[in-house]
């Protein structure tokens, strides 16, 4: 179950672990071999103290109990990471699947995955007991996430959620909001402020999480008394299945079943996220028929990805949409699942 906040004074956060790791595919850097995109944005110009929005970010906090002084500092060690505004311009998502693919349904991962299964059973077998989440599944989301925790990001996670809440407009309010939870989490959990590391829009851990999905979703799995997601792995694999479970996972029900369309009309059922949401006979008036057996009165979504042979189609299950609650990706969704479907015996 997830413990209720643990409340500690707050300069009790600056003690913890540094992790200056590799970074990821998805999160801490571009693909080897490709060219990174140079955001239209610039990081820390002009310098943060000297701006009246983070002033006003700051006497917000003050207000809600933390210490000028320290945030002060925080704010004028801050390192603008201008390779971040580049990254998240242009994600790894905004690839076709037919590149995007391989990334992550390789052999390497899904040899990896199987000695990740094979040395965390007991752990994974409780995450199912408990919460109802297939180990497939979850050792596919660690392995997605950061290779089995070979890679969880090597940017400061304040550096992170400073650069994207004031230097990358479009979601601004959402890495504010995000920054407040770290602060928050940083004395509930005793993060190191300063130098704790994770991927470049502030997720951390094993199965990297942002902050307000730590503050709500993380679980102390192994009752040692703290929710640790850096170094922990029941409480990693523990709190990737309550995220499952938490968002109606549906244990034992199918993802997606493969689809062929007819026509342009099919078009129309595409975008608006992933919600299952239309049936048989919608599908069938848009052009939409399933290849395999599906339930007579089931609920779906439309899924189309660039494949090597032209666009792949897929019906997708309430399962689906609650892979992409984790990342909105519908790549990110079939990769998880793919990778899934290889790792289960």
């Amino acid at each position: 179950m997830i413990l209720p906040p643990r409340r500690r004074p707050f300069f009790a956060a600056l003690n913890v672990f540094v992790y200056a790791l590799l970074v990821v595919v998805l999160g801490a850097c571009s693909t080897p071999g490709v060219a990174v995109y140079e955001s239209e944005y610039r990081a820390g110009e002009p310098p943060y103290l000297e701006r009246a929005e983070v002033q006003s970010f700051i006497d917000e906090q003050v207000a809600a109990g933390i210490d000028r002084e320290l945030l002060e500092s925080l704010f004028l060690a801050v390192e603008p990471q201008q390779r971040i505004l580049d990254l998240i311009s242009r994600p790894a998502e905004a690839r076709p699947w037919k590149d995007y693919r391989p990334i992550f349904v390789n052999s390497r991962r899904i040899e990896r995955g199987q000695a990740f299964m094979a040395e965390q059973a007991e752990w994974l077998e409780r995450a199912d007991a408990a919460y109802g989440v297939d180990p497939a599944l979850v050792a596919a989301i660690i392995g997605v996430e950061t290779d089995y925790g070979r890679n969880m990001g090597g940017f400061r996670v304040f550096d992170a959620l400073v650069t994207l809440g004031f230097d990358y407009p479009p979601r601004a309010g959402f890495f504010r909001s995000e920054l407040v939870h770290f602060l928050q989490l940083a004395e509930e959990e005793s993060l190191d402020l300063r130098e704790t590391r994770g991927s470049y829009a502030g997720a951390m851990g094993r199965g990297q999480f942002i902050s307000s999905s730590y503050r709500a979703y993380a679980v102390d799995f192994n009752a040692d008394g703290r929710r640790d997601l850096l170094g922990s792995w029941p409480d990693a694999i523990g709190s990737v299945a309550n995220y499952f479970r938490a968002h109606h996972w549906q244990t034992g029900q199918p993802v997606v079943a493969l689809a062929r369309v007819e026509g342009d009309a099919h078009e129309a059922l595409l975008g608006g996220g992933y919600q299952a949401r239309f049936g048989l006979q919608e599908l069938a008036e848009k052009g939409v028929f399933p290849v395999e057996a599906v339930p007579a009165d089931g609920q779906f979504s439309l899924i189309r990805l660039e494949g090597e042979q032209g666009f792949e189609f897929y019906l997708g299950y309430p399962n689906f949409y609650v892979i992409t609650r984790y990342n909105r990706s519908p790549l990110y969704a079939m990769a998880v699942h793919q990778l899934a479907e290889a790792l289960r015996p």
